[in-house]
């Protein structure tokens, strides 16, 4: 049922081409348009399209997960500090090669009880390029790293960028990992104002959400404060991802 949008689209695409007498100009215009929509559906996690993503969870009580992609950072101590201090459990997806180059902080992470998720070895520009063999070859080799250095396993996988498309589908299910997106995300990594990454969160906040953010800055970590306190104003309490994959195993 994950195509269904684009079959209804594909469908239309044809009755328009058949309505217009299939001119050469209508068959260029249905390529663009039908071509558009796929790259929609390859950048935007939340459709589906590719792989059924996890990308909130369905609750009737206010609870939100927090999540730290790209990490672990010089910056990612004074994330575990904030969280710390008010009792808050996250999931922090990590890269293979943030692992090598800070193993303790990794170690950190894990003994104060935060989930670990794979975000493959290398985080490549060109994530969406890859080979299926080259994208098993990033996950499999970050989950080694996760395995050498904080002697844990992970099923939790967050694809680079958001990005998915058929190659990177094999991969996941080749790998037996669990695709985790969001539905909230801060741009952290783009926008340069604090307040105005705290209210693009916190708009779009919802019952169950998962917020993306990234523990790679000193402006995220101020966001960070400002959303706890939020969220304690407004009675949310939090969840980490991985109590969703356990509870539909049951």
């Amino acid at each position: 049922m994950k195509h269904y949008p684009f079959i209804l689209f594909y469908i239309f695409c044809n009755v328009f081409i058949y309505a217009f007498h299939g001119t050469i100009w209508v068959y260029i215009f249905c390529f663009i348009l039908f071509s558009a929509v796929i790259i929609w559906g390859s950048f935007d996690i939340t459709l589906g399209y590719f792989v059924n993503s996890i990308t909130h969870k369905r609750t009737k009580i206010k609870e939100v997960a927090l999540t730290f992609d790209d990490g672990p950072t010089e910056f990612t101590p004074k994330f575990l500090d904030i969280l710390k201090e008010n009792n808050i459990k996250a999931t922090f997806f990590c890269i293979g090669k943030q692992i090598e180059k800070y193993p303790e902080t990794f170690q950190r992470i894990i003994e104060e009880g935060h989930i670990i998720g794979n975000h493959t070895y290398s985080h490549s520009n060109n994530t969406g390029f890859l080979s299926t063999s080259k994208m098993v070859e990033e996950i499999e080799k970050c989950d080694e790293i996760i395995s050498k250095v904080g002697n844990i396993k992970t099923d939790l996988y967050r694809p680079p960028f958001g990005v998915t498309n058929p190659n990177i589908a094999k991969a996941i299910k080749k790998t037996h990992k669990k695709s985790i997106g969001w539905n909230v995300r801060s741009l952290d990594t783009v926008i340069q104002d604090e307040k105005k990454i705290l209210k693009k969160v916190t708009k779009n906040l919802r019952k169950g959400s998962i917020i993306l953010l990234h523990d790679t800055s000193e402006k995220t970590c101020q966001v960070l404060v400002d959303l706890l306190l939020f969220l304690k104003e407004k009675k949310y309490s939090t969840f980490t991802v991985d109590s969703m994959i356990k509870n539909q195993k049951k």
